[in-house]
């Protein structure tokens, strides 16, 4: 079985195409709901009915073709493997694609290598993974796995229309729910997104644990103030306080432990005037770990500072604890397929964790999952700089390829 590596490149660049953007490197922007989002699709749903796959489009908008060779079961649960279309503004070409894409190539290689499995396989793009317009990410995924329900899901809006409007614009509201729980297994092919792979110089990764996400909002309240009249000694500024919540989070992540992160990405500063003490601050921040332990530990030590801070500032805090997904493990199952299928094909495969979030966390809930990475260029991700050399897309796509073979058997 040989993979078209120049067939899987003219369809991610044909991908690329859509929301492109005139920047240095290779840049789009494809949120969903937009003329890019619903070009991508089409061009997506032609290249599967191009390879002989019976396409269907879910309520959300998810995208399933399949394909059922005469040796196949049609009753038997499905092999399903994919990723997304959608981007976060200005993104790279791969970062979803290439796992679309992948999984298209791998039915096409097994096609003409004439493979003959007994079960279906499913190549899958999921709506709404990025979390740009209508949730918080793997909107269509979250649905695939009865986490939310077609309904509330399609009521979501982005400030200006709802998620069912978006999909009826586009023409993609299709009917039903695709049911993740019906298949067999999954797989997931996607960019790095980090230097491990580059730094052990080896080509495609495959992934034990998905790491756990908790997004906290934290509010510290001083008092607003003149700027040039409050003695320095007279101050309750929030802003210091949380400069020091801040560092607190960088030191609580490096205490716990190697694989623990710890960041506060977003501050809201009221009243945001220079010549104002500061009088309240809000923040986001995200903690993620492949331990559930380790996360919940960082989480009360964030919440011991910000005692802390009463105790020694003289500020009053809150904090809650908003969003949170706990670490997912991979299949044993689907890993071993595809370390047998990197042996196979004389392919190096390095074990390692996934640090962001993917489909395959909802995925894994319901149905054994793996995912597998191919190599990233300075481990850039989410920009236009992002890049994965065509020889790494095109090995990894064969690591897939071989376990989908063996887990269609």
């Amino acid at each position: 079985m040989k993979i078209d590596g120049d067939r899987l490149r003219e369809d991610i660049e044909a991908n690329a195409e859509f929301g492109a953007l005139d920047v240095e490197g290779h840049g789009r922007t494809v949120l969903t709901g937009t003329d890019a989002n619903r070009k991508a699709r089409e061009y997506f749903v032609e290249r599967l009915e191009d390879a002989g796959l019976d396409v269907r489009v879910d309520s959300v908008g998810n995208i399933a073709g399949r394909w059922t060779p005469e040796s196949a079961d049609p009753e038997s649960k499905p092999v399903a493997a994919g990723s997304h279309l959608d981007s976060v503004p200005e993104g790279g070409i791969f970062d979803g694609p290439l796992g679309v894409y992948a999984a298209l190539e791998a039915v096409r290689a097994m096609q003409d290598a004439e493979i003959e499995p007994s079960r279906p396989i499913d190549v899958v793009s999921f709506t709404e993974e990025e979390g740009q317009r209508f949730a918080d990410g793997l909107l269509g995924s979250s649905v695939a796995v009865g986490e939310r329900s077609v309904e509330e899901a399609l009521e979501l809006r982005d400030g200006r229309t709802t998620l069912a409007d978006a999909l009826d614009t586009m023409d993609f509201d299709g009917e039903g729910r695709i049911d993740a729980s019906e298949w067999d297994s999954w797989l997931e092919l996607h960019v790095e997104q980090s230097r491990r792979l580059e730094r052990a110089d080896c080509p495609v990764g495959v992934v034990t644990t998905i790491t756990g996400i908790t997004h906290c909002a934290v509010e510290v309240l001083g008092e607003a103030n003149h700027a040039g009249a409050t003695p320095m000694p007279e101050r309750t500024d929030a802003l210091v306080a949380a400069s020091e919540f801040v560092r607190d989070v960088e030191d609580g992540a490096n205490e716990v432990g190697e694989t623990t992160v710890g960041t506060v990405g977003k501050l809201d500063v009221r009243p945001n005037a220079t010549n104002v003490v500061p009088g309240a601050v809000e923040m986001g921040v995200d903690i993620r770990d492949v331990s559930y332990d380790a996360m919940n530990e960082l989480v009360s030590l964030a919440r011991d500072s910000l005692s802390r801070l009463e105790s020694e500032r003289g500020v009053e805090t809150t904090f809650s604890r908003e969003f949170d997904l706990e670490p997912t493990e991979m299949s044993a199952r689907c890993r071993r397929a595809l370390h047998e299928a990197g042996d196979e094909a004389n392919i190096e495969l390095l074990d390692m964790h996934s640090g962001a979030a993917h489909d395959t966390m909802h995925v894994g809930d319901v149905t054994d999952a793996a995912m597998l990475f191919a190599r990233s260029r300075d481990g850039i991700s989410h920009n236009p700089a992002e890049w994965t050399e065509w020889g790494d897309c095109a090995a990894a796509t064969r690591v897939l390829a071989g376990a989908l073979t063996s887990l269609a058997r």
